[in-house]
Formats: C-alpha cells, structure tokens, sequence
C-alpha cells in the first residue's frame, strides 16, 4: 500500500465560523452530512471540533456524543478526535479616551482537565490527537499559549493506550518532535507511530518545502505522516507532501478558500480536489480499512 494516500478532513475548526465561510459545518447533523459526503468523496479520516448553541467550539460531552454518534451511524468514516477543542472568542467593548467606541477580541482556551474528559466520549470515536508541545498560537483574533506539557501529553498517550484509541501526533516545531523522542526512548511510545507536521500558523514553523524537509527527516524512521498547512500555501504544501509520500489534510479547518479571494464551496470541494490530484500523480485514496491497517487502529 506504498502508493495509497490518506486523506484526513478537517471539516469545522477550533476557532472560526460560519462568519468565514457560510458552509463550515456547526450542527451535529451538519457535521455528520458532511462527513458522509467526504467519505463518499475519498477521505478516510474526519478531524472533529464541536461547537455549542452559540456557534463557539466546547468541551461539553454532549456535544461531542451527539455528533459522534451521527457520524457513525452514517458512515464508517474514522472519527478523530482534536485534543485541542479549540478557543472560545469573547468580545468586550470599550470606550477610548477620545470617546470612540471599540471591540476587542480575547482567545479564551479550554483547560486541560477538559480536554483530559475527551477520553470519556460515548461512543467511543477511532481515534485521538496529541498536540506534542505548547507555543504561542497566534491569529487574525487574537492570540493565546496553546498549553500542552509534557506531564499532560504523557496522561493523556496512556490513557489513549489504556482504551485502545488510535492516536495521531500533531507537531508544530521540532522540540515537539524532541518531545515525543523522549516518549519513544522512555517506551511510552513505540512504533509505528503516526505524526502531522503543522506549517502556517503564526507562532509555528512556516509553511516553506525546506522546513518540511527538515521535520520529515526527524520523525523516528518507521513512522506515517500527513502535512496539515494552514493559510494561503495550504494547496501547494499538500501537493508536496503527496510527492514525497506523504499523507495529507485538508477541509475548512486549514483554509476557507478554494482559490485566492474565492470562498471553497464546502468541504468535499476540497476533498475532491485532494483525490484527484492525487490520482493525478499516481497514488490511490486509502480506504478506511486501508487506513486502519497502515495506522494499527484496532477499533
């Protein structure tokens, strides 16, 4: 299975909405639908955020059970879930000295007791993240310590190992590659292991091929990996990652646009285009059984 690619989609995102692109999916029947369709379309592999009433991302399990649940009951599509559960952006209003009035935004992050009490929804998805090391996550709203230490990561991996999840590791610089090193050599983690190499956000590494080169040439030999490049070089970086053999992500969470200045229509337009370039070089979408296989995901 050397030639097959796996497709992972992203579908909603731990901050923006529907605000960005009127086709982000919030709803625990819009995510599902979604998913569906993209599975149809050729992904293997769906990234989750779920939002609350008010449209902002939540750590509240009911959420996550209802749109889990929907999800399977529609498709066999793997369900991964996003460690992170994304920011809450809160508004407060206030007046300058010369009387105008103004809006700002804070990035409000969950804490990690919250994110710990991911490992607890029912049904149980396919899948789990790991966000290998914390930084400043920066954004057009505003930016905030996305906090992950080590002692938090390595709770979470044995809980993970403990209930059987499949478990992706999401790398943003290389002291998170050094992190999970660490894992490696302490034998938390063993092989095979399965990474995501996050380019383009402010506060990360940036989204250039050399940069790329250099944090695929230090994941431990044996391991997969996909790309996930947030911003305007999301397109190009994926298609080099399909290149060089590696996996890909892709869906409204990485890039509300399809072309520049043109809003995508919706996640499976991404997706569709991920497939047929990949075809277009040579290499096959992975089924979700293949999937499974190449990733030793049990459920």
């Amino acid at each position: 299975m050397e030639e097959k690619v796996i497709i992972t989609v992203a579908i909603t995102g731990g901050i923006h909405g529907k605000w960005a692109n009127p086709s982000l999916p919030i709803t625990a029947e819009e995510q599902a639908q979604t998913a569906l369709e993209c599975y149809e379309a050729g992904a293997a592999i769906v990234h989750i955020h779920v939002r609350g009433d008010d449209g902002q991302n939540t750590p509240d399990l009911k959420y996550y059970n209802k749109t889990i649940k929907l999800i399977g009951e529609k498709s066999p599509i793997i369900r991964q879930i996003g460690n992170g559960i994304g920011a809450r952006l809160e508004e407060h209003k206030y007046t300058t000295r010369s009387g105008a009035k103004r809006v700002s935004t804070e990035i409000v992050q969950p804490m990690l007791e919250e994110r710990l009490n991911l490992l607890n929804i029912d049904p149980p998805p396919e899948m789990h993240t790991i966000n290998a090391g914390s930084f400043e996550f920066r954004t057009p709203y505003g930016g905030a310590l996305f906090n992950n230490p080590i002692d938090f990561n390595r709770k979470y991996v044995k809980r993970c190992k403990k209930k059987g999840f499949g478990l992706e590791i999401e790398v943003y610089d290389l002291s998170h590659i050094a992190n999970i090193l660490e894992f490696v050599d302490t034998g938390l983690l063993e092989s095979p292991l399965h990474f995501s190499i996050v380019l383009g956000i402010k506060g990360g590494t940036p989204a250039t091929v050399s940069n790329l080169l250099n944090m695929v040439d230090q994941i431990p030999e044996g391991s997969t990996w996909q790309v996930v490049t947030v911003g305007k070089f999301n397109l190009r970086t994926t298609v080099i990652a399909m290149c060089m053999g590696g996996n890909i992500r892709t869906g409204l969470e990485d890039t509300i646009y399809y072309g520049k200045g043109e809003l995508a229509e919706g996640n499976v337009q991404l997706v569709k285009r991920m497939v047929r370039l990949a075809k277009e070089i040579g290499r096959e979408p992975a089924s979700v059984d293949e999937t499974k296989e190449i990733l030793s995901i049990k459920r």
